[in-house]
């Protein structure tokens, strides 16, 4: 935490860029119509350079929501990329002005109400699996996100080795506002982060900047969005397949950059004493008590979005982020599974299918919530939600014999 304070002060010359090395999702996406640019391979495009390779997310049309095809198309390329001796490095963004807003979820949504479960399933495996792949790649991996990085968006770039925030960056995992639960890998890289940050942003769903990312450690380097061309290029000229040669190409042309006054990053110590309690409902009656005692806007805020929220939601997610803490990759990507397998197949809730029709399908911004409080979510209502569908459904097989797992440093 001291070394997470030093970072938020200008005069005091530490940079946190690596608090976290390696550290699906949802957003509101627009309901449009499938393009060309959603024909499987098109969907993932790339750029070859002289000793690396480009993955670029192409739907800008839907913010390049991720898809069960982006999925499986990722893990082919990286495979043959990782297996290939004269490529030495990878790099990923985003065309248009996202980098990735996450997952599909308004496909997800009509697939669920046309009882297409196992197309859901597939999204899912697809999205966890190249979520694992890019955790334990052996190649260095840079990310450039530039734009919207929510969700599943954040989920496919922080496993990998660094990521560039920008000042068009927005991070977010808003999952709890659509009835859905932290996933994504979410529950692993969340739980690391400074102090009980995690499980504001994870039951919030509110927003960081490109600063914010940096010295929370969920961003490895800064650069204004002026300047991407330039580093580009640059990474398209380096012969290796050294970390830190890629790291020292960054850091020469990276910013120093910090969060603003108004940062919620500033408000650290009061977070922590807020979050950092055993249940919802204390926490939200630490930031009720905060905010009627010191009228602050960032506590009024914070409260009325705990309130507008998913109950359930807010429940599964919190004791997702407490278990993620103690818990490698894989493990959270195994058990993020299971979680969102009843988060889509209604038998505890409708809230999932609720919260997307009323934030992306209808837009009327008025979800119906199942059970409507927190008080009315049952301790076992959270445990079905951790347990299998039944005793026969498969859990996310992943290839943790050929690729070691890491957990946190």
């Amino acid at each position: 935490m001291q070394r997470f304070k030093a970072a938020l002060s200008a005069g005091n010359g530490v940079h946190l860029r690596r608090f976290v090395r390696h550290c699906r999702g949802v957003c509101s996406l627009p309901d449009a119509a499938l393009t060309p640019a959603d024909n499987l391979d098109h969907q993932v495009l790339v750029e070859g350079k002289a000793w690396s390779r480009t993955a670029v997310l192409n739907r800008p049309a839907v913010l390049n929501a991720f898809t069960t095809a982006m999925g499986v198309r990722l893990q082919k390329l990286y495979k043959s990329w990782e297996d290939d001796p004269d490529i030495g490095f990878i790099v990923m963004k985003g065309s248009g002005k996202a980098f990735c807003a996450g997952g599909d979820i308004v496909s997800l949504y009509h697939m669920i109400n046309k009882g297409k479960i196992d197309d859901c399933k597939d999204f899912f495996r697809a999205c966890y699996t190249f979520i694992y792949l890019l955790g334990t790649c052996l190649k260095p991996h840079v990310a450039i996100l530039n734009g919207i990085t929510m969700g599943g968006g954040a989920g496919v770039s922080i496993p990998g080795t660094f990521r560039i925030a920008t000042d068009k960056t927005v991070f977010a995992t808003p999952e709890t506002l659509i009835g859905f639960h932290t996933d994504a890998g979410a529950s692993f890289y969340l739980s690391h982060l400074p102090g009980h940050l995690g499980e504001f942003l994870a039951l919030t769903g509110d927003r960081l900047n490109g600063s914010e990312m940096v010295a929370s450690g969920l961003a490895t380097h800064y650069l204004h969005s002026s300047r991407l061309p330039l580093i580009e290029e640059e990474l398209g000229k380096i012969v290796t397949d050294d970390p830190s040669v890629v790291e020292a190409s960054l850091d020469k042309h990276g910013e120093v950059i910090y969060p603003d006054e108004t940062s919620v990053l500033q408000r650290i110590e009061l977070l922590d004493k807020c979050f950092s309690h055993d249940t919802v409902e204390e926490i939200i009656d630490a930031v009720e008590c905060e905010a009627g005692r010191t009228k602050d806007a960032w506590c009024i805020s914070t409260l009325k979005r705990l309130k507008e929220v998913s109950p359930l939601s807010l429940k599964v997610s919190l004791r997702s982020i407490r278990e993620g803490r103690f818990q490698t990759l894989d493990q959270c990507l195994v058990r993020e599974y299971r979680m969102s397998l009843q988060g889509i197949t209604k038998q505890i809730s409708n809230d999932f299918c609720e919260g997307v029709r009323a934030r992306v399908v209808e837009k009327d911004f008025a979800p119906k919530w199942d059970p409507p409080s927190v008080e009315h979510v049952s301790k076992d209502m959270v445990d079905q939600y951790f347990s299998p569908l039944s005793e026969f459904e498969p859990d996310l097989e992943l290839p943790t014999d050929l690729r070691e797992a890491f957990t946190q440093s």
